[in-house]
């Protein structure tokens, strides 16, 4: 096999969205750990970093830290991993706890090699490091959301904790979350009715918007208080 052809494989087997989290057991600060077992019931962002004692890795983790209880508040966990071992992540955090004032309350997994393989974290333009790549899993062990960074952006962890309460209230709702959302730029912090997908309906809606079920821009643009 050539090697585009090797890259390409190793590529369809990562995971889409939709699809159920790969099983798998890791070693991680906290102890082995059955994933998606061990939070069962629970939505989780699994997020790789490129390294420990590295200054934009720190950063993020001291940022997830700090909304760790906002996550909590939306029934989800963290879990961050890299290929360093485990003790290393752990002189890391304690470091961490030391030098700058903040307790990792969360699991990293210390990775082989085997999970970063399987959910595609190593790109081969990015060096042999794990890229920064984050994935949201709902409570039934479904992948939600896949955002892979370089390892020389630092990610937006208030973005992340917006994904995970947009789709939840998605889900809720049965709607859709416009851009910005809860500030969006045309309807504020109101939500999106999915389209009409047959004639009937799109003949309806306008009227219903005139009893004030909800507003619409035209029968295709929908939106709504919850």
């Amino acid at each position: 096999m050539e090697m585009g052809e090797k890259i390409m494989e190793t590529r369809r087997s990562i995971p889409l969205l939709g699809e159920d989290f790969p099983e798998m057991k890791v070693q991680t600060t906290h102890g082995m750990m059955e994933l998606p077992k061990a939070f069962s019931g629970k939505w989780f962002v699994l997020f790789s970093h490129p390294g420990d004692f590295t200054p934009v890795c720190t950063t993020e983790f001291v940022a997830f830290q700090k909304r760790y209880d906002k996550f909590k508040a939306l029934n989800c966990e963290l879990i961050g991993l890299s290929v360093d071992q485990v003790f290393s992540h752990i002189n890391w955090v304690n470091w961490i706890k030391e030098k700058l004032g903040v307790e990792i309350r969360f699991p990293i997994i210390a990775d082989t090699g085997e999970v970063a393989k399987t959910l595609g974290l190593i790109h081969p333009g990015k060096g042999t490091n794990t890229v920064r790549a984050v994935f949201v899993v709902d409570d039934k062990g479904k992948i939600r959301v896949i955002l892979y960074y370089p390892q020389e952006l630092g990610r937006n962890m208030d973005e992340i904790l917006r994904v995970v309460e947009a789709i939840q209230v998605a889900d809720r709702n049965g709607v859709a979350m416009p851009a910005n959302w809860p500030n969006n730029e045309l309807i504020k912090n109101q939500v999106i009715i999915p389209p009409a997908r047959d004639m009937e309906t799109a003949k309806n809606r306008l009227e219903k918007a005139k009893s004030g079920e909800f507003e619409c821009f035209d029968w295709w643009f929908c939106h709504k208080k919850l």
